[in-house]
């Protein structure tokens, strides 16, 4: 039960986050909730790796690199999932930093 909760969670933040940013669409509550399952995945599966190749350029910058890892992230799933659009690297940023924030209250609400 908590992992749906937490897709649940997640895909609410993406749509109130999509609503938020002009250069980011999500087309209606299912695409909301395939975007919160492709997050889930790539960040379980890929964003692990992608860190462990990155290692030291994430160790060079202070860890700032981990913020171009988000947007890879975002991208990958942009592509994915039919109905959701990101239009540029600003974007992208501003999106991951914002599903965070509001998974991170919409957490400790729930």
């Amino acid at each position: 039960m908590g992992l749906l909760l937490r897709i649940i969670i997640i895909a609410v933040a993406a749509y109130l986050a999509a609503r938020l940013l002009p250069g980011v669409t999500i087309s209606d509550a299912t695409t909301s909730v395939l975007v919160a399952l492709v997050l889930a995945l790539l960040n379980a599966f890929v964003k692990p790796i992608l860190i462990a190749l990155t290692l030291p350029i994430t160790i060079l910058t202070l860890g700032l690199f981990l913020l171009v890892i988000n947007i890879i992230i975002i991208y990958l799933a942009a592509y994915i999932v039919p109905g959701f659009s990101v239009d540029g690297v600003l974007s992208a940023l501003l999106f991951s930093l914002i599903v965070a924030v509001i998974t991170y209250i919409l957490d400790a609400i729930f």
